[in-house]
């Protein structure tokens, strides 16, 4: 048997993380390809956070993860979940719901639905968003605006009501920032 007949051992961690990175690069290259040529975002990430959904640009969030084991910090916010280890990386969680004043998704969420997603590496901030459940990909010029003048509030085909969220503006708000007490 030659060593290219060889099949690698799917339990390998080292081919295992090899894959996960070319999966992570096709990803990548999907999202950039989701804009359209005018530049104009075509698609974004539909997510459900608390009873709301939100619209994320695909360019500023990064992975979608399981909720792993969170590591409580002390003294922190009641919305900052602590810390969790994803894929080696130190990512602080954040429960958005709670942070934004309404009932918070951790708890609340349906067993299994629950997902972390990360904010994209390029914000500059290790922290990911628990989401209630990832919706997938929403096609925004398809939506209408509720009110014509405000592009706030979004209402698709189904008339479902979605609000597009810009996490680089999020990761600029000083009360995000300072998670401690």
């Amino acid at each position: 048997m030659a060593a290219s007949d060889v099949v690698p051992n799917s339990a390998d961690p080292s081919a295992r993380r090899t894959r996960l990175r070319q999966y992570q690069q096709q990803l990548l290259e999907r999202m950039q390809a989701a804009r359209t040529s005018s530049g104009a975002r075509a698609n974004q990430l539909g997510v459900e956070i608390g009873g709301v959904r939100y619209l994320l640009d695909l360019l500023e969030a990064g992975e979608i993860v399981p909720v792993p084991a969170l590591t409580r910090v002390p003294l922190t916010q009641p919305w900052y979940l602590g810390l969790a280890n994803i894929r080696g990386n130190l990512v602080g969680v954040v429960d958005l719901a709670a942070y934004l004043g309404q009932p918070a998704v951790q708890g609340n969420a349906p067993p299994g639905a629950a997902r972390i997603v990360t904010l994209a590496p390029a914000l500059g901030v290790p922290c990911g968003l628990l989401a209630t459940r990832v919706v997938g990909l929403r096609h925004a010029a398809d939506m209408d605006p509720i009110r014509p003048s405000d592009n706030t509030k979004l209402r698709d085909a189904d008339g479902l009501d979605w609000t597009p969220l810009a996490l680089a503006d999020l990761v600029r708000e000083e009360r995000f920032l300072q998670v401690g007490l």
